[in-house]
C-alpha cells in the first residue's frame, strides 16, 4: 500500500511539472509539438540517470520507485506523443509527423543512453 503513495506523490509532482512547462508559450510554425518533445526527452535523461545509479544499488528501491515510475510516469507523456503525431497527420503534415516520431525515438534512447554514460 505504501508503494501506491509513493508512486501517487512522484505522479503528482511529474504531472504538475509537465503541466507548468505545459504554460511556456512555444510555438512551432512547423506544428512540431517542441514542449512535449522536450519533456519526453529530459523523461528519458532522468530514467536514464535513476536506472543507472539504481543499478550500482546506491539508491532505496522505495526512491528509485518514486523517480522512475512516479515522477518520470507522471511528467512524459506517450498518450500526448502519439495523440500530436495523429493530429500532424490528419492536418496533412506527414514530413513533421515522421520527423516527431523518429527523433523522439532517436533522442529519447540518446538521452537514456548518456545519462547512463554520465551517472
Amino acid at each position: 500500500m505504501i508503494n501506491c503513495f509513493i508512486v501517487g506523490a512522484g505522479g503528482f509532482l511529474g504531472s504538475v511539472l509537465r503541466y507548468l512547462i505545459g504554460l511556456f508559450n512555444v510555438n512551432s510554425k512547423t506544428g512540431f509539438p517542441i514542449k512535449t518533445f522536450i519533456i519526453n526527452i529530459i523523461g528519458a535523461f532522468i530514467i536514464g540517470i535513476v536506472a543507472s545509479v539504481a543499478s550500482k544499488n546506491t539508491i532505496s528501491p522505495k526512491l528509485e520507485l518514486f523517480l522512475k515510475v512516479g515522477i518520470c510516469g507522471g511528467f512524459t507523456t506517450f498518450s500526448s506523443f502519439a495523440l500530436e503525431t495523429q493530429n500532424l497527420l490528419q492536418k496533412g503534415f506527414k514530413i513533421t509527423a515522421l520527423s516527431y516520431v523518429v527523433l523522439s525515438i532517436l533522442f529519447g534512447v540518446l538521452a537514456v543512453y548518456l545519462a547512463e554514460k554520465i551517472a
